[in-house]
């Protein structure tokens, strides 16, 4: 019996080509240069994921879920991926998001058929309470929870498919056999075993799933 296996996907850059949902929510309070200004600081690692966590959560003192709601609804997203995540689940597999951006946006990732979601943890919106860096992801904290995830689901890290584009994906481009670089930057390109660029997932998907 062929083992299922896990698809992985990273948020910004990835499923959302050339942006960051922090972008997209600023974008609806006015403040999109300056969540901008903040992705330049982290991209160059002049600042790490806690302190850019701390300054986009000082930057959203508006915030409201209906902003929140207009950003998912409005992002670029890549094409295709509820359709490529239900031909994953028809299939057997498992499929899940992590992303260091905000939980309250990447979980509504599972309506579109991801079996699981994480995020950065924040407090809930609009904000009464700071945000705990000990809950904000890293690089690393991807790897532990796509390990928490093989536990759970029953399958290993020789089962595992990562999907991603930049810097945050090394370390796990890195633990898992299978990885697509998707429209990626030379962070990850020399270390995925694949590389697609284009806009539409299951075009990404088409470079592993013969490989069943």
């Amino acid at each position: 019996m062929t083992r299922p296996r896990l698809h992985l996907f990273d948020l910004d850059g990835t499923l959302l080509p050339g942006t960051t949902a922090p972008v997209q929510i600023s974008r609806q309070l006015g403040l999109e240069a300056e969540a901008l200004a903040l992705d330049a600081e982290i991209g160059a690692q002049r600042i790490g994921p806690p302190e850019y966590a701390l300054r986009i959560h000082a930057l959203w003192s508006r915030l409201q879920d209906a902003h929140v709601e207009a950003a998912f609804e409005g992002a670029p997203w890549l094409g295709g991926i509820r359709e490529t995540w239900a031909r994953i689940r028809e299939g057997g597999d498992y499929c899940a998001v992590i992303s260091l951006s905000p939980s309250f946006f990447v979980e509504r990732l599972t309506a579109w058929g991801a079996h699981a979601a994480y995020g950065s943890r924040f407090p809930a919106v609009p904000f009464t309470e700071p945000v705990d860096p000990a809950g904000v992801l890293s690089a690393a904290a991807k790897v532990k929870i796509a390990d928490r995830l093989c536990e759970e689901l029953g399958v290993g890290r020789q089962d595992c498919i990562a999907y991603g584009d930049s810097q945050s994906d090394v370390e796990l481009f890195g633990a898992v056999p299978v990885s697509v670089a998707v429209n990626a930057d030379h962070h990850v390109a020399g270390l995925a075993t694949h590389s697609y660029r284009g806009s539409d997932l299951r075009q990404a998907y088409e470079l592993v799933r013969p490989a069943r």
